[in-house]
């Protein structure tokens, strides 16, 4: 009988696993709502409708802050939600597993990931975690076992990892906690300051999608309107905002992000860079699809922005080559035993 191996990639915002049986990718929100304590009421996509929406006696929550498990009671039993899911509502057991993990980060919290599967009542036969970077690089269709230096930045919601890969091997990486969700709570600010308006997350991202430019030239004149409570009068109302305003509200978060790369690039072996002049950065990640988040970067840094097909999803799909192929086995490993009780 073939192995059943799964791949997993834990998100901020959105998990993705891979089942290579079925050749099957699930890419749902990381969230879940918790009734009376104790009850999954819902969870993904449909637990994301709920989001600042539910009653008291409901709690819905994102499990994963800033990259890293901050619940890891709600993020086991989410999932095995998951697991369940992408197996037609059942529990397959013996299987393998294949976890990608964010370089900048404590062993504790790599080791994490790697307990949310162990201790999901699953019954994994073997479990191995790869270096995010390294599944992303794989993803993107980078020869990692090359010896050139590629830099891979991958923007995510909570956080912005930027890495320079050579020889299969991570030379660099730094995680900042800047991202999507902070671009989110931005908006929100800004709408609150310049319109006495106070919207909700839900409505600042649909906001940053129908008119974020991280690269902005002239007002097109395009409009979205955010629906919202205003704070004089206390009553719902509404309002039309612009490209300006958007621009204005992320500017700080997407210098924020710029300023890393270059501290990154000054940092960068010269033969490394000499690379990267001639293949240019790889943009990767659920936040990357802002619209000219690319020019932004080419003009501050002089180097040529490669944008892949659906960039949130290139860390799933290197851990899909990594489980299917074994010439890659050597990039995973299974992380250090509990030193910490």
């Amino acid at each position: 009988m073939t192995q059943v191996i799964y791949g997993v990639d834990m998100g901020t915002s959105n998990i993705k696993l891979y089942n290579i049986n079925t050749e099957e990718i699930l890419n749902e929100k990381n969230i879940i709502a918790i009734k009376n304590k104790n009850n999954v009421f819902e969870f993904g996509d449909f637990g994301f409708e709920m989001y600042e929406k539910a009653p008291e006696n409901i709690v819905v929550t994102f499990p994963i802050k800033n990259g890293v498990i901050a619940d890891l009671v709600n993020m086991e039993t989410l999932f095995t939600c998951f697991f369940k899911k992408i197996n037609k509502g059942k529990i397959v057991t013996g299987a393998d597993f294949c976890i990608s993990v964010p370089t900048d980060i404590t062993e504790v919290e790599k080791r994490a990931f790697f307990d949310v599967i162990m201790d999901a009542k699953i019954k994994a036969r073997k479990i191995n975690v790869v270096e995010k970077p390294i599944a992303d690089a794989i993803g993107v269709g980078i020869n990692i076992d090359s010896p050139r230096g590629n830099m891979i930045i991958n923007v995510g919601a909570d956080t912005t990892e930027i890495s320079i890969i050579s020889m299969g091997g991570i030379v660099l990486s730094k995680l900042i906690k800047t991202g999507g969700n902070k671009f989110d709570e931005a908006i929100c600010n800004y709408v609150r300051k310049k319109h006495n308006l106070i919207i909700g997350m839900r409505t600042a991202e649909k906001a940053k999608m129908a008119l974020a430019d991280a690269f902005f030239d002239e007002d097109d004149g395009k409009t979205f309107t955010v629906y919202g409570r205003n704070i004089v009068s206390g009553l719902p109302t509404g309002k039309q905002i612009g490209r300006q305003l958007i621009y204005d509200a992320i500017a700080e978060h997407m210098g924020s992000i710029i300023d890393n790369i270059k501290v990154i690039l000054e940092r960068t072996p010269p033969e490394l860079a000499a690379d990267i002049i001639d293949t240019g950065i790889y943009l990767t990640g659920g936040s990357a699809s802002v619209k000219n988040f690319d020019r932004l970067i080419s003009k501050e840094t002089g180097l040529g922005v490669n944008i892949v097909d659906k960039p949130s999803e290139t860390v799933i799909r290197g851990l899909k080559t990594i489980v299917s192929n074994p010439e890659y086995k050597d990039v995973m490993y299974v992380p250090r035993e509990k030193q910490y009780k």
